[in-house]
This record gives C-alpha cells, structure tokens and sequence, in this order.
C-alpha cells in the first residue's frame, strides 16, 4: 500500500443553527492510503458531505487538521485552495454538474485548460479519456443530448484529466437508472485503479461501497471501520 494521502486530525465541525450551534463532526481521526479505494456510508445528515467537503478543501474544519501529503489545507488562501483542487482533486457528484453550453470533449478539457495545458494537448488527453469510456461518438454533444449516464461517465473523465491523486464522488450513482448505475459504478472504480488514483467516496449503494478495499460507517458524529 501507498504512503498515507489524506489525513483528518481529530477534526471537528460546527455549523451555526438559529441561536444554538449543531456539531456535525467531533475528533474525527482517520487517514487513507494513496491508492486505495474508501467508501462512506451513513444515514442522511450524519455528516457524510461535510466530510467530502472538508477532504475537497471546500469547507475548513472548526477544530482539528485536515492534511493532504502534510499540507494543512485548512491553512491555505484561497489561492492555494484553486490550485489545490485544480491539480489534486477531482469531484464527481450526484448531479454532473456539466457547463450546458460547452460539448462533453471541452467539459473534459476546462481543468487542463485552466492549468495553464494547450487546447491541443487538453483535447487529445480528453479525447483519450471518452475513448476509455465509450464516447467517442458523443464527444461534440452538449450535455443536454446525453443521458444521465453518458453525463456521469463524461463528468468522471473530467475528474480525472489533471492527473488529481484524489478523486472524491458524492452519490456518484445515485440519480441513475440500474443499468446506467452498473456502469458508472464499473467504469469508475476500474478507471481509478488503472489510473493509481484514490478515491474517497460516500454513496447509499451497499453493494457499490463494498466493492471499495476500506468501508467506513459514519454515525454519532464518528467513523466506524465496517
């Protein structure tokens, strides 16, 4: 196994709630290994995006460290943030989240554009990457004329374009029908273990998060190793 990626440091989150406060996350301490594939489960407002959102550097703990290879991402600027998320992260939601003006091959190529890589060589990798995942044909569709699952396949090449280590899916299936589901489900674990990427996901799906080498059960504001 890889050397430690992602490290949560007796983490704690507190949200503002009317005149009180509500403590989503308390002395959260766990890590994950590069190269390996994590599953969250949990009921419905236990925590689970917050999390995501904390390992993403889209929230800041209230108290504790989150660390991504030693680096404290709770103490970057907003420009370290950018660049963070730009190079290290790829985000797969629930919803794609595709830009509905843009074709699926240019959707795919954005990251690599903003990180400063040529149009041509951000077109031939995105172009690679639809090839993987059976697109080809649809790479000059908008959004608009692909199903949910052509949607989601496209959304996960776009995570994974930059070379991120982190791959972070929040209910990656779960606005799918059954058969979009078992490929998405496929397509994205066999993708992030070809790729030696890592991927921390939460997902309601039982059977897809224990498909991933580490399943962890979050309840009473803590994480439970299932």
């Amino acid at each position: 196994m890889s050397e430690e990626l992602l490290l949560f440091e007796e983490v704690t989150k507190v949200y503002p709630s009317g005149s009180t406060h509500l403590t989503i996350l308390e002395d959260l301490t766990f890590s994950i290994s590069g190269e390996s594939s994590v599953a969250i489960v949990g009921k419905s407002g236990s925590g689970k995006s917050t999390l995501l959102n904390l390992a993403g550097g889209l929230d800041k703990p209230t108290q504790g460290r989150v660390l991504f290879k030693g680096s404290d991402i709770g103490k970057m600027g907003d420009r370290e943030l950018s660049l963070y998320r730009n190079r290290h992260v790829g985000f797969v939601f629930q919803s794609h989240i595709l830009l509905e003006d843009f074709s699926a091959l240019e959707n795919i190529a954005i990251p690599a554009l903003i990180m400063g890589e040529s149009y041509r060589e951000a077109k031939k990798r995105a172009m690679a990457l639809l090839e993987r995942v059976g697109l080809v044909e649809r790479a000059h569709h908008k959004p608009q004329k692909l199903s949910g699952g052509e949607r989601q396949r496209v959304a996960i090449c776009r995570a994974l374009i930059n070379g991120a280590q982190l791959i972070i899916a929040d209910e990656p299936t779960g606005s799918l029908d059954e058969a979009s589901k078992e490929e998405v489900e496929r397509l994205l674990l066999e993708m992030v273990k070809e790729e030696r990427r890592t991927l921390l996901m939460v997902t309601h799906e039982q059977a897809l998060a224990e498909k991933c080498d580490y399943l962890y059960l979050l309840q009473n504001r803590g994480l439970a190793l299932v």
